[in-house]
């Protein structure tokens, strides 16, 4: 979301192009996981296309986050860490224990979401626990030796595979266009609050929100004549989501929602919509939606295996001297502590593939996730309204607005989600 302030005298601001997209690829499709393509099929498998507005108002809700996390690398030359550390020590506590609990039951989930469509794809090769390690170890391997740049091509292929396929299978099932249009006026029937939170709120937003100032950097745009092109990429890449967020809603109304069809909740709804697919339009189908399952499952690892280990080498190194962030150098992903929670993301997780996750655990990994986004939309509001940051590029009345709404909305997103973990 563009801010109300200029540049004033800042450098020249470069042209934005297609060619310079990037980061708010990775991003986007790190956001948009198994999990999330499940809740959005649900929506629209429940209540047709009555919620494509919520789901118009989360792509706005997310660019304006993603936007304010690039703006404060950009116009501070210091990173959201550094920035979490300036307010006061409890916002750097709460990121240190969020990260370690998180990683440790993120990276069994992930490895378990990506295995999924490869055992259902080769069911005699290996059991869903080994395909869930091989792919955790894939994904450690890229980041280990990729550069950001290979690293954002992986992701864009990733990301092209899964939005062809899903868009083309939109297409296929002949969406109801006049009924699409008239979902994009607001409207909450009975009993879709929940499903609404979720579509603005859901898809696309996670921890990796705050990686994009880090993914900025690590595409060489590190001063505030980079801003047109970061609000540009980071608009691209939303809007492309969107798109893709359509596409989910028109598969689970016209293909499920006519024919009272209901998906398994969890990652493991995708492998029900691939058997509707294969009686519907036959086994080639049903394959080439499995791959793109793959591919959404695998990119959301692959960025959460390189983004999050990001943010912990910087918090590493900002805890240390309070200078110095590893972001902004040209290699951080050489770092010792960029590739120890790499690690981390990978081998611990492999017990709970075997184990199943102990409830103390889940419920813990539910209770910090649940804050973070508020965490996020609160730290922002502060530190984007305040002498931390240039007043040329302090917040607007537009993006407090936005800002307040996504900070109102995952405050509520967190009650819903704690107390279905308490209560369940």
């Amino acid at each position: 979301m563009a801010v109300d302030a200029g540049p004033g005298a800042d450098a020249a601001q470069r042209k934005a192009s297609v060619r310079r997209i990037g980061p708010g690829i990775v991003v986007a499709a790190t956001g948009v996981g198994a999990g999330d393509l499940v809740a959005t099929l649900i929506a629209g498998a429940e209540l047709g296309y009555t919620l494509l507005w919520a789901a118009v108002v989360g792509c706005v809700v997310k660019i304006s986050l993603a936007e304010a996390t690039g703006r404060f690398h950009l116009s501070t030359g210091t990173t959201i860490i550094e920035g979490w550390r300036s307010l006061t020590r409890w916002a750097t506590g709460y990121f240190a224990v969020y990260v370690v609990v998180w990683g440790f039951v993120y990276g069994a989930t992930a490895m378990t979401a990506s295995a999924l469509p490869l055992a259902a794809l080769f069911p005699d090769v290996m059991p869903l626990a080994a395909w869930g390690a091989l792919c955790g170890v894939l994904g450690l391997v890229l980041v280990f030796t990729s550069r950001y740049a290979v690293f954002e091509k992986v992701m864009t292929a990733l990301i092209g595979v899964m939005f062809v396929i899903v868009v083309g299978l939109a297409v296929l099932v002949v969406p109801d266009v006049p009924a699409m249009l008239g979902g994009l006026v607001p409207r909450l029937p009975d009993g879709s609050v929940i499903y609404t939170l979720g579509l603005i709120g859901g898809v696309g937003g996670t921890i990796t929100m705050a990686a994009y100032g880090y993914w900025v950097n690590a595409k060489g745009w590190r001063d505030r004549g980079w801003m047109m092109v970061m609000r540009w990429d980071n608009r691209t890449a939303y809007v492309t989501t969107g798109v893709f967020v359509v596409a989910m809603l028109v598969i689970g109304a016209e293909l499920l929602n006519a024919a009272q069809i209901s998906l398994t909740s969890g990652d493991r709804g995708l492998l029900d919509l691939a058997d509707v697919l294969s009686a519907r339009f036959g086994p080639v189908i049903s394959t080439l939606f499995l791959v793109g399952f793959f591919a959404a499952a695998f990119s959301s690892l692959l960025g959460v295996w390189n983004g999050v280990s990001l943010l912990f080498a910087d918090f590493v190194a900002v805890l240390r001297s309070g200078q110095g962030s590893p972001a902004r150098s040209d290699h951080p992903e050489r770092t010792v502590a960029f590739r120890a929670y790499a690690l981390w993301l990978t081998f611990p997780p492999m017990l709970l593939l075997l184990l199943g996750q102990p409830f103390q655990l889940v419920l813990a990994y539910g209770v910090l996730g649940a804050l973070f986004m508020p965490f996020l939309a609160g730290t922002l509001l502060w530190l984007l309204n305040s002498r931390r940051t240039p007043a040329g590029w302090r917040n607007g009345w537009l993006s407090n607005v936005l800002l307040t709404l996504a900070g109102a909305l995952f405050l509520v997103l967190s009650y819903v989600q704690l107390a279905s973990y308490v209560g369940g």
